[in-house]
């Protein structure tokens, strides 16, 4: 006889999903639980593929596999809907992001069936339902009245064609992964939520988690926790009389006597009163080469490039002058946006010294003869001695510690702890997203919606065309519903978050 699966799947399959087979029992308190999840998909015209199909049958076989084993498992679906895709699509055609996404679901579901996927469809969600987006807004009116949901001015990420924010990851090479167009930085008001107030925490919490170390130390990497000090120098500019101070942070302040150079980010607050006269022009125009670099291209670049301000710093330590540099390799989002340039303990220090013609020094010496310092500094002090003038000779973890107590005593520097993690920027200036809950008043301060009067639903008398603003700001419902609720002049913030939002809680 000969096997013919298509002449009973399709009897089989409908039947399963007639009977609801693979509802999830919520009143069985007594089983042991399982929870199978797999990646919510973005539903895009194109239906499924074989990425979604392979992570699927796998979660499918280990549902299958605890369900025989008597437990009560639940294998839920859902659709991370909003975003870009649909949005581009809508502007080329003119249907709109709602039909094309819903069409596009039903097409998802018939092949998650046709592949006999065990879901519990009763626990179906979509990230562009209203029922689904009101808790997505819920969440930002809970970190906005905790003071965690904040707007300011901050560079972005630009993309010019797309006519949005693009967050880092979605720049590729420089360019947005997208439409490939060159992406470029660009000063905007933006909403933001406050993770770095628990970047502490989120590195202490690592410890609590299953995972492969690999995927902890890839996290404590991204969370960036640097306990050093911050180093008060002294600006030499003739051209200045009042004092000016440059702090750095450091966790290898033992290095203090070895600086042979400062470099500062093209965005340092003071930059203006650091540069002098003659290199005014200078600067100014790498200042304008840095700006449209996004800040991966700036610390991933090989190149060392950069621009001498004409002023010098004072070490604080020994009393060293050193010429201060502005780079592209240093970002003002991370510490003090000036850093002491080490460049016999430090790869790229090392790169921009030889580039700019710099000197080098050591501030290690190693016990045994014969020992070459390697160019990158890449030794830990073990087996080394200070070789610092004052505490020459003296144990490197005893000098550590004498010579940052010595800074901290006579006011040159105090004892800090840094973080690479930045706050998240969620603003987005498109439609397919979920409307950010806030209400301006006529004088612009901002107000989180009643939690009563959410959701906070997206219009439908858009064009959908990228103007560098939402196009929900070009909605007449919009702006009547917000004077209807609230009054005469009041509106609701247009742009929309990141669908990341979304999909992350």
């Amino acid at each position: 006889m000969k096997y013919d699966p298509k002449s009973f799947e399709d009897k089989w399959r409908d039947k399963w999903v007639k009977e609801n087979l693979y509802k999830t029992n919520f009143e069985d308190t007594k089983s042991e639980k399982f929870y199978s999840l797999y990646s919510y998909p973005y539903p895009s015209g194109a239906g499924l593929h074989v990425g979604h199909a392979e992570g699927m049958v796998a979660n499918d076989i280990i549902a299958r596999y605890w369900r025989m084993k008597g437990r009560n498992v639940i294998y839920p679906m859902g659709w991370d809907s909003f975003g870009l895709p649909a949005e581009n699509y809508a502007i080329k055609t003119g249907i709109p992001p709602q039909k094309t996404t819903d069409d596009a679901v039903v097409t998802f579901k018939e092949q998650i069936n046709n592949l006999g996927i065990s879901i519990d469809w009763n626990t179906e969600v979509g990230a562009h339902w209203p029922e689904y987006y009101k808790w997505t807004q819920w969440i930002f009116v809970q970190l906005f009245n905790k003071g965690l949901a904040y707007k300011k001015k901050a560079p972005v990420n630009w993309c010019p064609k797309d006519q949005t924010v693009l967050a880092n990851e979605q720049v590729i090479n420089g360019h947005c992964e997208r439409c490939d167009t060159l992406v470029v930085q660009k000063d905007m008001e933006q909403w933001f939520f406050k993770i770095t107030d628990f970047a502490d925490r989120l590195d202490k919490d690592l410890d609590k988690v299953d995972w492969p170390e690999s995927t902890k130390a890839t996290q404590r990497n991204w969370i960036g926790k640097s306990v050093g000090a911050e180093i008060i120098w002294e600006l030499s500019n003739p051209e200045r009389k009042q004092p000016l101070e440059i702090r750095t942070f450091t966790t290898r302040f033992d290095t203090i006597p070895g600086p042979t150079f400062l470099v500062i980010a093209a965005e340092y607050k003071d930059l203006d009163k650091i540069v002098t006269s003659e290199h005014k022009d200078e600067v100014s125009k790498y200042v304008e080469e840095v700006k449209n670099k996004t800040d991966l291209e700036r610390v991933s670049s090989k190149e060392k490039t950069g621009a001498f301000t004409g002023s010098y710093a004072i070490n604080p330590f020994n009393g060293d002058s050193v010429p201060i540099y502005i780079t592209d390799y240093v970002l003002n989002t991370y510490g003090t946006g000036a850093v002491m340039g080490m460049p016999g303990h430090d790869e790229r220090d090392w790169e921009f010294a030889k580039k700019f013609d710099l000197p080098v020094k050591y501030t290690l010496k190693p016990k045994e003869e014969g020992f070459e310092f390697p160019k990158d500094g890449a030794f830990t002090g073990e087996g080394f001695e200070i070789n610092s003038g004052e505490f020459d000779g003296v144990w490197f973890e005893e000098a550590r510690e004498k010579i940052l107590e010595k800074l901290v005593k006579e006011g040159k520097a105090f004892r800090k702890t840094n973080f690479k993690i930045r706050d998240w920027l969620l603003s987005r200036q498109r439609y397919w997203g979920c409307p950010i809950p806030i209400v301006y008043d006529p004088q612009g301060k901002p107000h989180a919606v009643d939690e009563s009067d959410l959701p906070v639903l997206l219009p439908t008398d858009v064009d959908f065309l990228p103007t560098g603003e939402s196009p929900i700001a070009r909605s007449v419902d919009f702006k009547k519903r917000a004077e209807e609720k609230y009054g005469k002049g009041w509106h609701y913030e247009a742009d929309t978050m990141d669908t990341f939002v979304d999909s992350s809680w």
